[in-house]
């Protein structure tokens, strides 16, 4: 997959491309319905299939204060688009210069003139450019002049729930209330974070039970403070399976500022400092509590490794 990060620049290709723009914010079975389409459109027009997508999120510039949890950074959502089998993808550096263009200049700077668009595909309800004033209406009114279709498309309905759609703000609300096997199910994949391995207080260690803490950056969304059953995912794509705690950890500090990651890797003897760890949510056993002391904790937690083992290997 090419990666564009300049679209005035001379990695643009003379190749005609389908394409498909949005923030594509955890690559969810919506978006995969909108990548297919637009797949479609380009074996039919000859074309390679391209996305155009942003970062930072667009929100994190315009409402800092109130801008979601990001689902998937860049670098898992180009990784996630590629095994797609998307072949152009254009990331658009969002800052305050970028969402002062106009929607006509976003177009012709990256959909006409960088891709060479014959058709682009969007969700019905999509909005781009300065304030949002381009709408799908207008995208089809520029389409005319500078000659390539526009396909809107409706939304994806989540699995079993009538008519609300899947999207990556109900995926947030689940991840956020800790159930990640709803969230899953609109992503089509288990829920990851990342983060590098560092060294923590060793508590883990000293009671029997050590853990890998992934520091996870803060803008990412992790589930909600619980212990979860989950995989552990190595460099080479092995999986290993983990009991992993989410949370501030009660019974040893009473005024935690910010919820960890720590995932105890089950039946593992390794070091994984320095190294960048992946964790993939399955399901939680359980919201996280304070003990009244070590033995009661040690005693929860084996019981939680335990579950999760029986869990993950059937």
């Amino acid at each position: 997959m090419l990666v564009i990060q300049d679209a005035a620049s001379g990695e643009c290709l003379d190749d005609h491309h389908a394409v498909t723009i949005g923030v594509f914010d955890g690559v969810h079975r919506g978006h995969r319905y909108v990548l297919e389409q637009t797949r479609r459109l380009a074996d039919h027009d000859g074309a390679r299939l391209a996305v155009v997508t942003f970062d930072p999120h667009p929100a994190r510039v315009i409402r800092p204060d109130s801008a979601p949890k990001i689902l998937t950074g860049i670098e898992h959502r180009l990784e996630l688009l590629k095994e797609f089998g998307v072949e152009t993808t254009v990331v658009i550096h969002f800052d305050e210069h970028q969402a002062q263009e106009r929607a006509r200049a976003f177009v012709d700077r990256v959909i006409v003139d960088c891709l060479k668009a014959t058709s682009v595909a969007v969700g019905n309800d999509f909005h781009f450019g300065y304030r949002r004033e381009g709408t799908t209406e207008l995208l089809g009114e520029i389409g005319a002049e500078r000659g390539f279709d526009v396909q809107p498309l409706d939304q994806v309905l989540q699995p079993g729930q009538g008519s609300d759609p899947v999207s990556s703000t109900a995926i947030r609300r689940a991840i956020a209330s800790g159930d990640v096997e709803v969230a899953a199910a609109m992503l089509g994949r288990l829920h990851q974070v990342r983060g590098e391995v560092r060294a923590g207080d060793q508590r883990g260690r000293v009671i029997g039970f050590p853990t890998a803490n992934i520091d996870v950056p803060p803008e990412r969304a992790i589930p909600a403070d619980g212990v979860y059953a989950a995989w552990y995912v190595f460099a080479d794509r092995s999986r290993h399976p983990a009991a992993v705690n989410v949370g501030k950890r009660p019974t040893f500090y009473e005024d935690a500022d910010r919820s960890l990651v720590e995932a105890h890797l089950i039946d593992f003897d390794g070091d994984l400092y320095g190294t960048q760890g992946k964790v993939e949510f399955v399901k939680m056993l359980r919201t996280e509590q304070r003990f009244d002391g070590i033995e009661a904790l040690k005693a929860q937690l084996e019981t939680d490794v335990n579950e999760a083992a029986t869990l993950l290997r059937g």
